[in-house]
């Protein structure tokens, strides 16, 4: 069995991605289990992919593991596309999921419902220990921003208040199997699915 690690600080991500690789025939570790629980790395990137890519790197240079990791955000029309790249600290240093999701319903009181389009963009890094070499997927999925955040206690991040299109319902609302065949994680992390099943064979044994 491999062992992969889950480089991220949030536990939302490392639960959606554990429900994601379940099936497959891997350890999969979190940043406590090898020591790292305190280890920070700078997103100086200007894309996601290169976040995803620089956390991917650091972490596996540190645990001396296959590691795994994303940057993600959502992006939004009215907005100008942000918060984008600054979805996690959109709020300020310290601000909760709410506080986060509460400041773009503020900014967007005022939109009218044509004008609400946005996107979540996730890009799954995973990089090997030695070399190191990395590869990335990317998930996209498209909706739009509703007027009041979801109350049914799924999911993390801005998930309560999009909707994805061809939906009424906000993608933390969405029962786990659904929401990962339809998120941009989701989607990033099922690309990564054949890599990390021909990793296994060649590696894990």
């Amino acid at each position: 069995m491999l062992d992969l690690l889950i480089a991220t600080t949030n536990p939302g991500k490392l639960r959606e991605y554990r429900e994601i690789f379940h099936s497959l025939p891997l350890r999969l570790l979190n940043l406590a289990d090898v020591g790292l629980g305190q280890m920070d790395v700078e997103e100086t990137g200007v894309t996601f992919s290169e976040n995803a890519e620089l956390k991917a790197v650091a972490y596996a240079r540190a645990s001396g593991l296959y590691a795994l990791a994303d940057d993600s955000g959502l992006m939004i029309d009215a907005l100008g596309g942000l918060p984008g790249l600054y979805s996690h600290r959109y709020a300020g240093a310290g601000a909760s999921d709410s506080d986060r999701y509460h400041k773009v319903l503020r900014e967007l009181a005022d939109v009218p419902d044509a004008q609400r389009a946005a996107r979540f963009i996730c890009v799954t890094a995973l990089t090997t220990p030695a070399t190191p070499d990395t590869v990335t997927t990317t998930g996209i999925v498209e909706g739009h921003i509703g007027y009041e955040p979801d109350q049914s206690g799924g999911g993390f991040g801005y998930d309560p208040i999009f909707i994805p299109e061809g939906y009424t319902l906000a993608l933390s609302a969405l029962p786990a199997d659904e929401k990962h065949q339809l998120s941009h994680r989701g989607r990033a992390a099922l690309l990564m699915r054949p890599i990390l099943e021909r990793l296994v064979d060649e590696v894990g044994g």
